[in-house]
C-alpha cells in the first residue's frame, strides 16, 4: 500500500476507541462524534482495507482475528504519534536555553547583565557552557552561542553583537606610557600572550615594518581572563579588549599604553544553529541580546561598522579580509 493510501487519521482513531470499548456508541462518546460517525468511518476503514475487522453480534461489536492483529499496531503508531506530536510542540516552548560563550566574554561581560535578562523573564532557564574552541554543530547540542568572525559554521544563523576594541594595557609601575612612543617601543617590555595566539605581538610588529634582534620576552596565558590579571600583577603588557579592562582602568590598576600605535578590534557574534531558531526562548534571548550590546555600544560611543542585521553562515565571503582576533 502507497503512503497516499494509508487509511485517515479519523478513521483509525475511532477504530481503537471502538475495539477498546466494543462499542460505536461509547467510542462516540470518547471522541465526541455520534454512534453513525463511528459507524461510517469504521466502514470506511473496512472498505479501505477489503478486510472485516469488526463481527456485528446483537447490540455489541467484537474484533475479528484481523482486527485483533490490526489493533495492535495501530494503536502502538497513534501512541507513537502522539508522543512524537507532544515533543515536538514542547520543543518549540521550551523554557530553557544551552548557551556556549567564549570564557572571558561570558564571565566579565554576559553574566553581569543576566540579571536584567532574568527579571524580565524569570520563567527562561539558561546553562551556559564556555570553550575556546569551535563547537561542531553535527555532534554538539546547543541553542546559541556567542564566538567571533571566524567561527561561523554550517547550517547557524549569525548575529553580529558588537566590535570591542582591542588595547594594550599594564600596570601604571611598569611606566610604559611615557616609553613608549612607537611600534618598537613594545618589545622592551615583557609581552603577554594567549595561548591560541602565542605569535600575535611578532606578527603584529613584524607588519608594522619592526625587525627585532631578539625574540620577544613573554609570558603565556591560557585565556583573556589570566592575561588581564597578570597585567595588573605587572608581569607585563597585555592586548585585551577595552570591555574586559574597563574596571581596572578606572580604578586605575591598569593604564593604556600606546594608544595611538593599535587600530585593532575583535568581534562578537551570537550564532544560532537554524533547527533550533524558532524556539520561543531561543527568539526571546536573541532580542534581548541584541539590544543589550547596542545598548553597551551606545554607552562607550563606538557604534558598530556593521548593520545589525543577521546572516546565514553561508552567506560568509571566504575571500574578504578578516580582523585579528582572539579567544576570549
Amino acid at each position: 500500500m502507497k503512503r497516499g493510501e494509508l487509511p485517515s487519521i479519523g478513521g483509525l482513531t475511532s477504530f481503537v476507541a471502538a475495539a477498546q470499548h466494543g462499542s460505536f456508541t461509547r467510542a462516540g462518546s470518547e471522541l465526541n462524534r455520534t454512534q453513525g460517525a463511528i459507524s461510517r468511518q469504521i466502514h470506511e476503514l473496512e472498505s479501505h482495507l477489503g478486510i472485516r475487522l469488526f463481527e456485528r453480534i446483537r447490540q455489541r461489536v467484537v474484533l475479528t482475528d484481523a482486527g485483533r492483529l490490526y489493533l495492535a499496531h495501530v494503536k502502538k503508531a497513534l501512541d507513537d504519534l502522539s508522543y512524537a506530536t507532544h515533543k515536538v510542540v514542547s520543543l518549540s516552548h521550551t523554557r530553557s536555553l544551552n548557551l556556549v560563550v567564549l570564557p572571558t566574554f561570558g564571565t566579565r561581560w554576559l553574566i553581569p547583565r543576566l540579571p536584567k535578562f532574568q527579571k524580565h523573564y524569570p520563567g527562561i532557564v539558561i546553562h551556559i557552557t564556555t570553550l575556546q574552541h569551535p563547537i561542531d554543530c553535527a555532534i554538539e547540542s546547543f541553542d546559541a552561542a556567542v564566538f567571533h568572525e571566524s567561527y561561523h559554521w554550517p547550517g547557524t544563523i549569525y548575529h553580529h553583537l558588537m566590535d570591542a576594541s582591542l588595547v594594550a594595557v599594564c600596570n601604571p609601575k611598569l611606566k610604559a606610557r611615557r616609553t613608549i612612543k612607537t611600534l618598537a617601543d613594545f618589545a622592551r617590555f615583557p609581552l603577554l600572550r594567549e595561548t591560541r595566539r602565542p605569535n600575535r605581538w611578532s606578527e603584529l610588529l613584524a607588519a608594522a615594518g619592526v625587525k627585532l634582534e631578539e625574540p620577544i620576552a613573554s609570558h603565556t596565558y591560557q585565556n583573556y581572563a589570566m592575561v588581564a590579571q597578570a597585567s595588573v600583577s605587572g608581569l607585563g603588557i597585555g592586548l585585551l579588549p577595552c570591555y574586559l579592562v574597563e574596571d581596572d582602568l578606572r580604578s586605575r590598576r591598569l593604564e593604556i599604553v600606546g594608544q595611538d600605535l593599535l587600530e585593532l578590534s575583535t568581534s562578537y557574534y551570537l550564532i544560532l544553529p537554524e533547527a533550533r531558531a524558532s524556539i520561543d526562548a531561543v527568539q526571546t534571548f536573541t532580542k534581548w541580546l541584541v539590544a543589550e550590546a547596542q545598548a553597551w555600544r551606545s554607552q562607550i560611543g563606538r557604534p558598530s561598522r556593521r548593520a545589525p542585521q543577521s546572516h546565514y553562515a553561508a552567506a560568509v565571503n571566504e575571500n574578504a579580509p578578516r580582523e585579528i582576533t582572539a579567544d576570549a
